[in-house]
């Protein structure tokens, strides 16, 4: 289709790992048949995405690469096989990848190429820049449409505020791959970072009784205020982890039954007990979502005894991502201000925005660069 894009547009490139990203000119990126190519409008930091590059967390990725994951952009032009999307519509450009001849080639564009050689062909040889950049060409699967008048007018919503996308739809993904279901109990473990706090966001709105898990009493009591102005009549409870796994256990235990654990752990809390407490508090026949780093074993014979189910999760489905827009379209998410806190930065001060968003974390907090 006739496009109007620039035949140059700026990026930020990262050229092997450990180095800088550089703020450079490249060729725009063209529309092909499967594809669209955006304009970024906000692009989402995450946490830890200076760790990422200079090779702290030892992400697998090819190299040169455009920096960055999803982020919320417009599109300029579409490829011939395109039958929904049209230019001019406000989309989420979501950064997980799947071969569309088989799925389970699975990765993260722009900072991870996934742990197959179909996943690691696919990010070497056509996907792998992530929307650190003016311009990103994605599948036409990963473009979803946004309803920008229900969402920006009638709602509020920034769209700097949709960014928040990217941290919701991961602990989403968890909860409906164990079926949690509305009026149940699910523990969200460690609740007081990025991830985890928008899993209590998510569990709240879905309608389920909460108690999150975390070190921090300031951040735990700052992340029940947080929903109670969002979501008024969101059942919140706060378990402080002590690192002693009976204590927490029976701490747990103490609201009765648990139907559901979802676990976010980073790297850093991986020998953390606070799973094994979580495990250990769940109703016969409970579930629990692993989506972060476990180090510590945690089936055991009780586990079995008592019919527990485990599952790992990676990210999200594509239908989760639909189902979650409609959720967001229908108002069952805080209205802004309630929904998150911002803050933006040009490409040019991406060192600002990497140190922001290592500070800036937990509930209803974000950090994306504005290109």
């Amino acid at each position: 289709m006739q496009s109007h894009l620039p035949p140059q547009h700026r990026a930020l490139l990262l050229r092997e790992r450990g180095a800088d990203l550089q703020l450079e000119t490249l060729p725009t990126p063209q529309p092909t048949l499967g594809t669209a190519v955006c304009r970024v409008l906000e692009a989402g930091v995450l946490s830890y995405h200076r760790e990422i590059y200079n090779g702290k967390r030892t992400y697998p990725f090819p190299t040169p690469i455009i920096g960055g994951y999803s982020s919320i952009g417009r599109i300029v032009a579409v490829g011939e096989d395109a039958t929904t999307l049209t230019p001019g519509q406000l989309v989420w450009i979501d950064c997980v990848i799947r071969g569309r001849d088989d799925p389970s080639n699975q990765f993260l564009f722009g900072i991870h190429d996934g742990m197959t050689d179909g996943s690691r062909k696919l990010s070497r040889d056509v996907w792998r820049n992530g929307s650190f950049s003016e311009f990103v060409k994605a599948p036409l699967e990963n473009c979803i449409a946004l309803d920008e008048v229900r969402l920006c007018q009638e709602l509020g919503y920034s769209v700097r505020d949709l960014v928040y996308l990217g941290h919701l739809l991961v602990p989403f993904g968890g909860l409906r791959d164990i079926k949690l279901q509305p009026g149940e109990t699910v523990v969200i473990c460690p609740a007081t970072g990025g991830f985890g706090g928008a899993g209590v966001h998510v569990a709240a709105a879905m309608g389920a009784r909460v108690i999150a898990m975390g070190r921090n009493d300031k951040e735990l009591a700052r992340l029940k205020a947080h929903v109670g102005k969002g979501l008024p009549s969101a059942t919140i409870e706060t378990v402080k982890m002590s690192g002693d796994e009976i204590a927490d256990t029976a701490a747990l235990r103490a609201f009765g039954n648990i139907d559901a654990v979802l676990d976010l752990a980073p790297p850093a809390a991986a020998e953390s007990t606070h799973l094994k407490s979580a495990v250990s508090a769940l109703r016969y026949e409970g579930r629990c979502s692993l989506m972060g780093y476990v180090a510590q074993p945690i089936v055991n014979w009780q586990f079995m005894a008592r019919n527990l189910s485990l599952r790992g999760k990676l990210m999200y489905e594509r239908n989760d991502i639909l189902l979650f827009v409609q959720m967001l379209e229908r108002g069952l998410l805080p209205r802004s201000p309630d929904f998150v806190e911002t803050m933006s930065f040009g490409l040019g001060d991406w060192k600002q925005a990497f140190d922001a968003a290592a500070e800036f974390t937990g509930i209803g907090r974000i950090v994306s660069i504005s290109p």
